[in-house]
């Protein structure tokens, strides 16, 4: 284009400064490689269960390929409503009150853009999924991080709120189960957390796609708390717990007012979720204890394993309590998560996330995610050990 400005300098300046994901390129390099074990795509390996792929087939065998409502089916918005009810506490009117989306992040991505004017801050915690601070940035609002650490679980208090926020802070983005750390909150901390956001007159959005996917204490949702139900977002899907990432389905559950603000956005965007999806759903929601608890207790079982291979290694970890990551602690051997991440890879033939595709201060972590076969898990530590003494020696 000689004699005018060039293709990049045409682009929207946020678009063109925000980096690409870190797992994503990490992993553009893994592709490359022959007869590596991937521990890092948070994926699980297990097949979506059979009879919701049936169902998914027997729908499209009758001709279930048109356009839904802009909410979704009523059917699916129904059955949603009784399985949150039961799992997490709160109480949804299915008419007005639930969006159908296409997977939580667009459901994160439409509840920022009803909200958020431009220069309005968000709280949010890292380290935190890569979409986190990239999507509040795309809603031309302010991201407001605050550092969690291992020490305490990488869990989130009152007290690291009070020193990050500020007259301009509108909305407080939560993760628990936590994506990469598998850290999870306890009620008490919820608890003086929700009288935060009521002191301070915030919204929550709150992302609990690995709500069903704890060990050790059950999942407390804080749209359950006292107050909290009719100034929260509820996000959550069928990617994680039922394994149906390809579906792309995810859903948001809220007051009448903030559904309807993303209903808009998503009506003029996206149209609808895939009919196909939603049908299968409504299967999926048939039955969820028993597909859920299977893969739940092969989930424990690798998380145990791994937990105690990684203490073996000399690799300290804070003990996974939700979700399917570890991510233990790299600091001690002089190398940046990168550094250790790429000479792992190209060493002993491991992919791991580096800690900092999740924030600047996962820097001196990696995330190792269990969402594989027990066999590479183990081949994958054995390797791992190797690697260490290596650096060690």
């Amino acid at each position: 284009m000689s004699g005018s400005a060039s293709l990049r300098d045409r682009l929207n300046v946020t678009v063109r400064d925000i980096p690409r994901s870190g797992i994503r390129d990490f992993f553009d390099i893994v592709s490359t490689m022959k007869d590596v074990i991937s521990l890092g795509i948070g994926e699980p390996d297990f097949d979506t269960p059979w009879h919701v792929r049936e169902s998914t087939v027997f729908a499209l065998e009758r001709g279930v390929t048109h356009y839904t409502s802009n909410l979704g089916y009523i059917e699916l918005r129904r059955a949603l409503t009784k399985y949150v009810r039961k799992a997490f506490g709160p109480d949804y009117n299915p008419d007005d009150e639930v969006l159908i989306t296409v997977g939580v992040s667009e459901a994160l991505d439409l509840a920022l853009r009803a909200l958020i004017n431009p220069g309005d801050e968000v709280l949010y915690h890292e380290p935190c999924y890569v979409s986190y601070r990239a999507t509040i940035l795309f809603a031309h609002g302010v991201p407001l991080a605050i550092e969690t650490n291992s020490k305490n679980g990488f869990r989130l208090t009152r007290a690291m709120l009070e020193s990050k926020v500020t007259p301009r802070t509108k909305v407080l983005m939560l993760n628990f189960p936590n994506n990469p750390t598998g850290g999870i909150m306890a009620r008490q901390d919820l608890e003086d957390i929700a009288a935060f956001v009521r002191e301070r007159d915030l919204i929550v959005i709150t992302d609990e796609i690995y709500g069903e996917l704890t060990y050790d204490a059950p999942h407390i949702s804080i749209a359950s708390l006292p107050g909290l139900r009719d100034r929260t977002i509820f996000l959550h899907g069928f990617s994680k717990a039922w394994a149906m990432t390809g579906f792309r389905l995810g859903y948001a559950c809220g007051p009448a007012e903030l559904i309807e603000a993303m209903m808009k956005v998503h009506q003029y965007t996206m149209l609808c979720a895939s009919s196909l999806s939603q049908k299968a759903a409504i299967e999926a929601l048939a039955r969820p204890e028993t597909d859920i608890a299977e893969m739940l207790h092969e989930y424990r079982r690798r998380r145990n394993y791994i937990a105690g291979a990684l203490a073996d290694i000399g690799l300290e970890c804070h003990r996974p309590l939700g979700a399917f990551y570890a991510f233990p602690s790299i600091a001690s051997f002089g190398l940046s998560a990168r550094d250790f991440a790429l000479k792992l890879l190209h060493e002993e033939k491991v992919a791991v996330v580096p800690g900092t595709a999740f924030g600047a201060c996962g820097e001196g972590f990696v995330r190792c995610a269990y969402a594989t076969r027990m066999e590479n898990i183990k081949e994958a530590m054995v390797r791992m050990a190797r690697f260490v003494k290596a650096l060690n020696s």
